[in-house]
């Protein structure tokens, strides 16, 4: 059999531009990876740059392309390009973020803190969320207690909840939810169901405790967060909460959480300054 003919070159030019533009769309997604994790870094007061991280990164390179049978130093100049890029934009975004913090000084931040004021109270919010099923945000908070919980519980450490019920009660926004503890999981009960004890408190308290903003000592110490019922069921609870690596949340979800509770942190204090 004679070899297949050569591909043209106009079609060997298009299939070098798609094999460009696949290198560029994966560049943009590294690019936005790297600053969420930058940012998250940020939050967690850890430093920007991890100089072995890098040398890891350029070393898998320069293997991979030798395995391709490139040169592998080609393969680490790509990835120290990508790393000086993706520094330069973290460098930018860094410049940028003083005059979007909305707790901040200047012009800027005085505009949004009397918008922030006049958004309404999570009180204002109960009405409309009692109109929502109460299956719906009960099944929603099952799923995520149980994603959250479920390294101590594959370790045992929820035995104590076996058979027993805990409530959550956010008082500003009227939800209660109970939560008895199964041979595997954590169910949500019916509504009205009894409990044995119970964690009350407005929702940015525990907002402010899942996002790791405040201390859960500090929550219950002020008041601001309290255990009703069977204090040792509540205790004992709240501190294996306060055992749960942050890290073992999604890098998505932490990031969600620790927005949305800066964001309603700093609605709260414009409110309050707005009174004041």
């Amino acid at each position: 059999m004679s070899p297949p003919p050569p591909l043209s070159v106009g079609i060997q030019r298009r299939l070098i531009d798609l094999i460009d533009d696949a290198m560029v769309d994966a560049l943009a997604l590294r690019q936005r990876l790297a600053g969420a994790l930058a940012r998250h870094k940020q939050q967690l007061g850890l430093p920007a740059r991890d100089a072995q991280r890098e040398a890891d990164i350029e070393a898998r390179a320069r293997r991979r392309a030798e395995r391709r049978r490139l040169d592998g130093e080609d393969g680490a100049r790509l990835m120290q390009a990508v790393i000086a890029a993706a520094l330069v934009r973290q460098r930018q975004q860094a410049d940028a973020a003083p005059a979007q913090e909305l707790a901040g000084t200047g012009a800027a931040p005085r505009a949004a803190r009397v918008l922030l004021a006049r958004l309404p109270p999570p009180e204002r919010l109960a009405v409309p969320l009692r109109a929502v099923p109460y299956a719906w945000h009960a099944r929603l908070l099952e799923t995520a207690v149980n994603h959250v919980l479920a390294v101590p519980q594959r370790a045992g450490k929820l035995a104590f909840m076996r058979g027993r019920r805990l409530a959550i009660e956010v008082t500003d926004l009227g939800l209660r939810w109970v939560l008895e503890g199964g041979d595997t999981r954590l169910h949500t009960c019916a509504p009205g169901t009894a409990a044995e004890a119970a964690v009350c408190g407005k929702a940015i308290e525990f907002l402010l405790l899942a996002s790791r903003l405040e201390d859960p000592d500090t929550l219950f110490f002020q008041r601001r967060l309290a255990v009703t019922g069977d204090t040792e069921l509540g205790l004992t609870a709240r501190n294996l909460l306060d055992q749960l690596p942050w890290e073992s949340l999604p890098l998505a979800l932490r990031i969600l959480l620790n927005r949305s509770a800066r964001f309603a942190a700093a609605a709260r204090d414009a409110r309050c300054g707005k009174a004041a």
